[in-house]
C-alpha cells in the first residue's frame, strides 16, 4: 500500500476514535447534568418529609402535655408544687382540734399560766400531727408553711404575724384515725394538756378544708441553683 494511502487510513481511524470519545464524553456530561438536579430534588424531598414527621411528633407531644389525663402533665406538676408550698387551698379527710384555756381557778400560790394555752402547747400538737402524716395544717384559718411562726404575744397567739385569742381551731388533712390516735396516745400531748384542765376536743371529718397561705415570701440572700452549678 502506498505510504500516502496508509497515512490517510490512520488519520481516518484517529478521527473515528476521537469522534467516539467526544460523543461518549458529551453523553456522560449530559447524564451528570441531568442527574444532579434530580438527586438534589430527591434529597430535599426526603429532608422535607423528615422535618414534617418531626414537626408532627412535636405537635403531638405538646398536645399530650396539655391534655394528658384531662389535667396536663405540666399543670399537674405545678399544682403539686403549689400544694406543697401552701399557696393553694386544699381539702380532704382529716381532723379538727379545738383548744381553749382551762376553766379552773388557780389555787393560792399556784402559777395561773399553767391553765392557759401557750405557743409551746400548740407546737406540740402541730408536731404530733406532722409526725402522724398530716399533709396540710392550719390554725384559725392561717395555713402553716415552712416559714410560719407560732409564738405568744401577751395573752394572744401570733400565727403568720396575725394575732388570735383562744379558742384555737387547728385543722389537719390526713388519715383521721391515725391523726387522732397520735394526739391521744398515753402520756401524749392531749393527756398532758387535760391534766391542767385545758379544754381540747378532737373531731374526725370526711372533708376538712384548709385555705391557702395568704402572706408574702421574702428572699434576700437565697437564690435558685442553676443546673450547671450542681
Amino acid at each position: 500500500m502506498p505510504l500516502l494511502k496508509q497515512g490517510q487510513v490512520a488519520i481516518a481511524l484517529v478521527c473515528v476514535v476521537l469522534g467516539i470519545m467526544l460523543a461518549v464524553q458529551f453523553r456522560t456530561t449530559q447524564d451528570i447534568r441531568s442527574s444532579i438536579p434530580y438527586q438534589r430534588v430527591e434529597d430535599l424531598s426526603q429532608r422535607l418529609a423528615q422535618m414534617e414527621k418531626e414537626r408532627d411528633g412535636l405537635l403531638q407531644e405538646v398536645h399530650d402535655l396539655r391534655q394528658g389525663s384531662g389535667l396536663g402533665g405540666t399543670s399537674r406538676e405545678a399544682e403539686l408544687i403549689k400544694m406543697s408550698a401552701g399557696v393553694l387551698g386544699v381539702e380532704g379527710p382529716g381532723i379538727i382540734v379545738t383548744i381553749d384555756d382551762s376553766k379552773r381557778v388557780s389555787k393560792p400560790g399556784e402559777n395561773p399560766n399553767l391553765y392557759l394555752i401557750h405557743d409551746d402547747d400548740i407546737l406540740k400538737v402541730i408536731n404530733e400531727l406532722w409526725a402522724a402524716g398530716a399533709e396540710a395544717i392550719s390554725i384559725n384559718e392561717q395555713r402553716l408553711i415552712a416559714s410560719s411562726e407560732i409564738r405568744c404575744a401577751g395573752p394572744t397567739l401570733s400565727v403568720n404575724n396575725t394575732r388570735y385569742s383562744p379558742p384555737y381551731d387547728i385543722r389537719a388533712i390526713g388519715d383521721p384515725k391515725t391523726l387522732e390516735n397520735a394526739l391521744k396516745m398515753r402520756g401524749g400531748v392531749v393527756e398532758t394538756l387535760q391534766f391542767w384542765g385545758i379544754q381540747i376536743t378532737l373531731k374526725q371529718e370526711e372533708k376538712v378544708t384548709i385555705p391557702a397561705y395568704k402572706g408574702t415570701f421574702h428572699y434576700e440572700l437565697a437564690k435558685p441553683v442553676k443546673e450547671s452549678e450542681k
